[in-house]
């Protein structure tokens, strides 16, 4: 088992045990809706440049209410429990990329329920979650205002946003990390330090992917 298998199947979990109309961090959407995105992303791959591109939203859009049309809730969680397209292929590729894909939805699902608490992850997760903040930082951050400094718990030290002018300082768990980089701020247990019009100006800014 890999830990894209691992966050793909807790998702699944939750899911169906949550039902089609529980919130999910992702503005507008319910578990429905989520299931329905990720099963679109795996195998409607005419549909997936809309995630990213915004003239081509309303085609992916339409392809998403039309997969919710046409499976009942339980069917569009099989769906997405069983890797798709190349992913079921090739399990190294679903490893590669759909690891904080699947960490960052099922957060999405659980931090939108009342009385969550962060998880303790396998120190060999926290390990690839770290690397992969690391190495994507500029990316996720390239859309923050002002320069950002990560500072993980327990070692490791990354930066994105402007090269220039004032940084805010953003210290927490590797996990927590990611989660306020993908553009969940308010839902990450994060603390961030730093003059506070730029500290302000951060927690509001468009992060992530």
């Amino acid at each position: 088992m890999t830990h894209a298998r691992d966050e793909r199947n807790a998702l699944c979990d939750l899911m169906d045990r949550l039902g089609p109309d529980a919130p999910t961090l992702c503005t507008g959407w319910t578990t429905y809706d989520l299931a329905a995105h990720l099963a679109l992303r795996e195998r409607r791959p005419d549909a997936m440049p809309g995630i990213a591109l915004k003239p081509l939203a309303g085609y992916t859009a339409s392809v998403q209410d039309g997969l919710k049309a046409r499976h009942p809730f339980p069917e569009l969680v099989a769906m997405v429990r069983r890797p798709g397209g190349v992913y079921g292929l090739a399990p190294f590729l679903d490893e590669a990329v759909n690891t904080l894909e699947f960490f960052v939805h099922h957060e999405d699902v659980r931090r939108a329920q009342p009385s969550w608490e962060p998880r303790d992850l396998p120190a060999d997760l926290d390990r690839v979650v770290w690397k992969r903040v690391a190495s994507g930082a500029r990316l996720m951050l390239r859309r923050s205002p002002v320069g950002v400094v990560l500072h993980r718990l327990g070692g490791g030290v990354a930066l994105g946003g402007p090269r220039q002018g004032v940084r805010v300082e953003v210290t927490g768990t590797a996990s927590e990390l990611l989660l306020f980089c993908f553009g969940r701020q308010e839902h990450a247990r994060v603390e961030l330090t730093g003059d506070p019009a730029a500290v302000a100006r951060l927690r509001e800014a468009r992060l992530g992917l």
